[in-house]
């Protein structure tokens, strides 16, 4: 079993976007990346799909979800500003399970020691120890 990481595709600068930035969208490059996705993991089984609630998170695995006729479990665990405190021990509990989990850039800092850069769009493929094995763009 594999747990797939997934940093959100892109949604474009932070600080040109008015409003609350958990409704935030991806752009035209992000959505290109959301749908390259479904290929992309392709030859891994997937039960489950967890995301945080942010907009531009949802959007990413979005036809991830479709391809594979599962539902998407928005979780707050996971969400930009709680996924510091929550996200460790829910990512951890998900271990050996194969799943989907979209979030945020600093999430990998909490599970990987020394990570590489994790590029928005990108995927992170982990064992049952939630040791890095792959990246996948």
């Amino acid at each position: 079993m594999t747990l797939l990481l997934v940093r959100h595709a892109s949604a474009g600068d932070r600080q040109l976007w008015d409003g609350d930035d958990r409704l935030r969208p991806l752009d035209s490059r992000g959505v290109t990346q959301a749908h390259d996705l479904v290929a992309l993991l392709d030859r891994f089984e997937i039960d489950a799909i967890y995301s945080s609630p942010a907009v531009r998170c949802l959007q990413t695995v979005e036809p991830l979800a479709a391809a594979r006729s599962l539902a998407i479990d928005a979780r707050d665990e996971v969400g930009e500003r709680e996924q510091y405190e929550a996200g460790r021990e829910f990512v951890r509990a998900l271990a050996a399970r194969a799943v989907v989990v979209c979030g945020h850039g600093g999430l990998e800092t909490l599970l990987l020691d020394e990570p590489p850069k994790w590029r928005k769009g990108e995927t992170f493929v982990l064992d049952e120890r939630l040791t890095l094995v792959e990246a996948l763009r």
